[in-house]
Order: C-alpha cells, then structure tokens, then sequence
C-alpha cells in the first residue's frame, strides 16, 4: 500500500509523486511558476544541502536529471532552470533539500534571471499575469499522470 512522503513537515500524497530512485523522489509543485515547475528531493528529510550524504548528492542530481530530460521532451523546450534554495537566507521555504526543475521558453521572465525572484516570493505573478496560486489535489495528480509513463 502507498503511504505519504514527507516534504519537510508536509505529507506529499503517492498521486502527486511520478519518479523515484533508490534515494529521491520527483513530485508536482503545489504552486509552480512555469508550466512543468516540478521539485526532485531526497527521500530522507534533511534541512541543508550540506546534510546530504555523497550517495544522496548523487542520487538527487541523477533523478533531476533524468526529470529534466522528461520535461524537455513533453514540453518540446530545449532550456532548463535548476535551482536549490539551501537555507532560509537563500529563500528556502521548506525545512528539506529540494531542487527546482523548472522547463523554460524564451521570454518567460524578463530579465531572465527574474525566475530567480520569482522562487524567492510567495505571492508572485507572472508576466502572464496569473497568480501563483495553490492547485488542487485533483489537478496536481492529474499532472504526476501525464509524467508518470516517462519513467516506467
């Protein structure tokens, strides 16, 4: 039977998770910033990047990498923002190791680098102009089900 994951304090529910290696696990974002806004973690919770064991470390890029190859090909984009936020001073809002994943298209945040300011803020809008807002249980399945069959 599957049980829930922990993402730092919260439980990530086994339908928004759609890969796994042997230490990490990749799951859809409550409030993504970009179509395909994903985050890959280690399954253990651990605070800091610099808490990770080697074998974690390794692990935990392998399976972001492997989502980023996904999210290419379903998104048909050639570019990719991977980013880790190690520390609340660094804008990390959750008490676990997480690596964004993040599909980009040109023009989706000007400056470029504003994808950057966009992870740090909680309340940020895009330059479409849709709020960042929290989705549903329903939809954030519905998401890990579309990704799901690249890693089966």
């Amino acid at each position: 039977m599957s049980t829930d994951r922990l993402f730092g304090p919260w439980p990530i529910a086994p339908s928004e998770i759609f890969a796994t290696s042997e230490l990490s696990f990749a799951f859809v974002n409550l409030k993504p910033i970009v179509p395909g806004h994903v985050l890959v973690s280690p399954k253990a919770v651990v605070p800091r990047f610099t808490g990770l064991s080697s074998a974690q470390v390794a692990d935990l890029w392998s399976l972001a990498q492997r989502v980023g190859s996904m999210l290419e090909a379903h998104y048909n984009v050639e570019s990719l923002a991977l980013a880790i936020q190690d520390g609340p001073e660094a804008g990390q809002s959750v008490p676990h190791v997480h690596v964004h994943v993040l599909p980009r298209v040109k023009g989706d945040f000007e400056p470029n680098d504003a994808v950057y300011d966009a992870l740090d803020a909680g309340d940020v809008k895009r330059n479409l102009d849709e709020e960042r807002v929290a989705r549903t249980a329903a939809e954030m399945a519905a998401e890990a089900a579309l990704y799901r069959p690249y890693f089966a």
